[in-house]
């Protein structure tokens, strides 16, 4: 670990004048020709997606007054500060997105870094910052998964536009990680939707990716809640037939130990 927070710190050191321009680019072409407004902002919503995709139009960004050059601290793994802080206004979607366009990502990019370190996803995470350092330039990823962990953050309303924007991902060519299938698995379980968190739990697997105990601990808590204890059952099955095991004992430490929910989920996963 203390490797991997070194090759950050040497990775945040230069600035890299194109990310915010880039940024900017990427996410601008997500909008729709018809946005919603926001209650706190008379300005559109820039990436709520429109169920009419055949007429998107990108609409040009005025220039940005961010200053590029200064960088965040380095990541320190020992740190228990947050590595990005929450939005006051998660709902707040236009607020949210102009800080993503006019700042840039790299306070999302070390939070990603973070959650792939502390996975032990370091390989990952150092590759990460690898294409930052080698390209002056931050990956599709970071962007892409950004927007769409600020619609599962925005509440139930918004599940259908978090999954449109990992389809709109997958389909521009960009490969998620580990951490934008936990967003997205952890934001559809928080919205009750048990069986499309489910199915992003087997994708995880099917693409070599395990998923860790927050993250099906979610997904099966979700199945809980809806009743839908058969389902979850099997849900483990197919998960089990991909070499997925769940750990006891890191579920006990991971759940709140009492109550309907903490008792159907132990039951679900381990019989008892």
């Amino acid at each position: 670990m203390a490797t991997a927070a070194a090759a950050a710190r040497r990775l945040f050191r230069p600035s890299f004048p194109s990310s915010v321009s880039n940024t900017s680019r990427l996410l601008s072409s997500t909008a729709s020709p018809s946005p919603h407004r926001s209650p706190n902002t008379n300005s559109p919503v820039a990436f709520d997606w429109s169920d009419d995709d055949a007429d998107n139009h990108t609409t040009p960004l005025p220039p940005s007054t961010a200053k590029i050059s200064e960088l965040p601290p380095p990541y320190d793994p020992f740190s228990k500060k947050p590595t990005l802080a929450d939005p006051s206004d998660p709902t707040n979607l236009q607020e949210i997105f102009h800080r993503m366009r006019t700042e840039g990502l790299t306070d999302y990019a070390i939070k990603m870094f973070d959650g792939l370190s502390k996975d032990g996803l370091t390989h990952e995470a150092l590759a990460l910052f690898a294409v930052i350092k080698d390209k002056g330039a931050m990956p599709d990823v970071v962007a892409h998964t950004a927007v769409l962990e600020a619609y599962v953050n925005a509440g139930p309303a918004h599940w259908r536009d978090a999954v449109r924007t990992y389809d709109r991902m997958l389909a521009s060519g960009v490969k998620p990680n580990a951490y934008t299938l936990a967003v997205l698995v952890r934001g559809l379980s928080a919205s009750d939707r048990c069986s499309e968190a489910g199915r992003y739990l087997v994708e995880m697997l099917d693409r070599g990716m395990r998923p860790n105990v927050a993250t099906y601990i979610a997904a099966f808590e979700a199945y809980v809640r809806a009743e839908k204890v058969e389902e979850g059952k099997v849900l483990l099955e197919t998960m089990k037939g991909k070499g997925f095991v769940a750990d006891e004992e890191a579920v006990r430490s991971g759940t709140v130990k009492r109550g309907h929910l903490f008792r159907g989920v132990m039951n679900l996963l381990f019989g008892n």
